[in-house]
């Protein structure tokens, strides 16, 4: 009994993976509006009955692939409750921290940055996808203040640099805009774009010298 039901959840998160999936290189391809449900569904191999059963409609699969493509999972867990924030917030050095972030948001950027631009595109056109994310702090800077708070904390932590300017300097450099520019419209691998903005945050937050 247990594990058929077990089999059951597997099967029905495989389904939700493979239309969130096929959603993701849909909508990015042919924008959020022009892309139909029935080429969603026929894509990831199901009825497009099952892709109202699972997400109801077509606002609640785009958030749905948004929360996947920032975490790389479907689990409830919060940026930062999950392990890898945990590794720059306990970071010994301002350098080792900085390496972890630049490092999981580049990963991270691989995921989600055409996704974030098709969903802003998107967004100025289709109300019912602005209520998705009604007016409210946003949570790409809460993460990314966090971290700075923590960074200018520790040793090798360049001097004078108030918290504030170190928070707009990483939501500036590691922005999901700035990713697409070098990394699509300038054919930079990922790998490349993180050792440049790896050296390019060192040069302002991290003292000369400093390991």
């Amino acid at each position: 009994m247990g594990e058929g039901k077990g089999k059951r959840g597997g099967r029905a998160q495989e389904t939700r993976r493979r239309i969130i999936e096929a959603a993701g290189v849909l909508f990015v391809e042919q924008g959020y509006g022009a892309t139909k449900l029935q080429e969603i569904a026929d894509r990831a191999g199901v009825a497009v009955q099952t892709i109202y059963f699972v997400f109801r409609n077509k606002p609640s699969l785009l958030k749905a692939l948004v929360d996947v493509a920032i975490a790389g999972d479907d689990e409830p867990v919060p940026t930062m409750d999950r392990p890898w924030f945990a590794e720059v917030v306990a970071a010994p050095t301002a350098d080792a921290a900085l390496v972890a972030l630049t490092a999981e948001t580049r990963r991270t950027l691989e995921r989600v940055a055409a996704v974030n631009e098709m969903v802003r595109a998107a967004a100025t056109t289709n109300p019912e996808i602005r209520a998705l994310w009604p007016d409210r702090a946003d949570p790409r800077y809460t993460v990314i203040s966090t971290a700075a708070r923590s960074l200018t904390e520790k040793p090798g932590a360049r001097r004078g640099v108030p918290v504030d300017e170190a928070a707009d300097i990483l939501y500036a450099v590691l922005s999901p805009e700035l990713f697409l520019v070098l990394t699509r419209d300038r054919a930079w691998p990922p790998v490349k774009w993180e050792q440049w903005a790896y050296g390019t945050l060192r040069a302002q937050l991290v003292a000369d010298g400093a390991l």
